[in-house]
Parts: structure tokens; sequence; C-alpha cells
């Protein structure tokens, strides 16, 4: 007997399925009880901004040929 068959590829599917109509609706509802959108809009402000300076750093550490990460 197969570990992979069809009912257990239909029984993935419909619980990956029901997952994600469970992660959609706590996410609403945290974000519903968080208050006000502008705390959506500061975070991902500064989260785009973090992963860019990060990325900045990346590049300059490889351009001056440091592999190690701690120097």
């Amino acid at each position: 007997m197969s570990i992979i068959n069809r009912r257990n590829a239909v029984l993935g599917w419909a619980a990956w399925q029901l997952a994600k109509v469970a992660a959609k609706r706590k996410t609403k509802s945290a974000a519903k009880s968080e208050g006000g959108g502008k705390g959506k809009v500061t975070s991902a402000v500064l989260a785009g901004s973090a992963a860019a300076a990060g990325g900045v750093v990346l590049l300059r550490r490889r351009r001056k040929g440091g592999t190690e990460l701690s120097e």
C-alpha cells in the first residue's frame, strides 16, 4: 500500500483549505481588535525599510569580498 494515494491527497487538500479559512478568520479578528489602520501602514513601512537596509548591508559585504557574516 502506497503512502501517497488519491484518498490521502484529497484529505490533505481538504485540510489545507480548512487551514487557510481558519487563518484568514484569525487574521481578520486580530486586525479588528488592534484598532485603526494607521498601525498597519507604519509597521509595513518599517518592515520594508528594515529589509532594504539588510539587503544593502549584505550586498556591500559581498562586494568587499568578505564571506563571513561576523567581522
